[in-house]
């Protein structure tokens, strides 16, 4: 019974944290739903109809469950195709960093070792700012810093050129994006948005609005952009929820995990209750040369680490269709939702 109570309260149209919270292990129900309908089986006979329904409705929530996560696993098509150039245009490291760990080597010795072209730390005060400037080599000589003693300051440090660059303020004016426009070793422009929304959870949210509605506005700056996009850093949302998904669709952004894993990025710190929250969307214009989940660096979040090819010509074979007009209003009636909480 708890398999279908948990099963179904994501349908529940309300965006309360006890509610959405629920958007998130599909893959710890998927197991626990199936274990049922074992458990089920072996212990109790069939003497009625009612045995037969009650385990063809939990079939039906393991098929459900197990949906969800489907387009993250190996069985699946790739969303975004591996590239067979021999170089990537394009390396990104991104790491929440826990604004209370002090075990500073660990992550820094990451990032100097991965050497992506440009590096995100988020959850970053002060000390951390102090810490990572000081690590970074001379050739990370365009930088973006907004430390925040809240858990919601942001470090960008990138080797290539960033211009029309602007920290941004899109829900409250204690959690910042950043916004630039990158120049590509080859000239090429792309547009990159930088992230971390709060979650929905009694200490931070009670509610997903703020969450749902400032990855709703990335995803239409997306849509518009003139460049090729991507979106990169903590959304403290899963891939397959109905957020994100929209999301997706709104922005025409594509997903690197699909058919690859699930490269769950948080909780480092549990080996059951863990799930994708850091993320890295690009747009059709890229494609993969390598994604790599990073070890434990004493973090709540595993660092998340990626090489890209830059292949505007080949687009048209994984390119994402216009949003819908439905999906287009469910954006705006999110955003909607936050401006009249406000």
């Amino acid at each position: 019974m708890i398999s279908i109570v948990l099963t179904l309260m994501p349908f529940v149209a309300l965006d309360y944290w006890w509610i959405r919270m629920f958007d998130f292990p599909h893959l710890q129900l998927t197991f626990l739903t199936f274990s049922a309908i074992l458990f089920y089986i072996i212990k109790f006979d069939f003497n009625a109809w009612r045995d037969y329904l009650f385990v063809g409705i939990l079939v039906l929530c393991s098929i459900f469950q197990f949906s969800k996560i489907y387009p993250y696993t190996k069985f699946a098509d790739y969303e975004v195709l591996n590239s067979e150039r021999g170089e990537s245009n394009l390396s990104l490291f991104t790491s929440n960093v826990l604004q209370t760990n002090t075990d500073y080597e660990l992550i820094k010795s990451m990032s100097t070792t991965k050497n992506a072209d440009i590096m995100l730390f988020t959850e970053t005060d002060k000390n951390w700012n102090h810490e990572i400037r000081n690590s970074l080599n001379r050739s990370y000589i365009h930088q973006v810093e907004f430390p925040l003693d809240n858990t919601y300051g942001m470090l960008l440090y990138s080797k290539l050129e960033l211009f029309d660059t602007s920290v941004e303020f899109m829900v409250s004016d204690s959690v910042p994006s950043i916004h630039t426009k990158v120049k590509l070793a080859s000239n090429d422009t792309i547009q990159l948005y930088a992230i971390h929304p709060t979650p929905p959870m009694p200490q931070e949210n009670p509610k997903s609005t703020d969450r749902d509605a400032e990855m709703m506005m990335v995803a239409k700056l997306a849509l518009d952009s003139k460049y090729p996009v991507v979106v990169i850093g903590d959304f403290n949302d899963v891939a397959w929820s109905q957020t994100s998904k929209l999301f997706q669709r709104v922005s025409r952004l594509l997903d690197l995990r699909k058919g690859r894993g699930l490269y769950n990025t948080y909780n480092a710190n549990s080996y059951i209750m863990r799930w994708p929250l850091d993320h890295i969307f690009i747009s059709s214009e890229f494609r993969l040369k390598h994604l790599e989940l990073c070890d434990d660096v004493n973090s709540d979040h595993f660092p998340l680490y990626i090489e890209l090819s830059f292949e505007p010509e080949h687009k048209q074979l994984q390119k994402s269709p216009y949003p819908a007009e439905a999906d287009l209003k469910s954006a705006e009636d999110q955003i909607k939702k936050f401006k009249d909480n406000k």
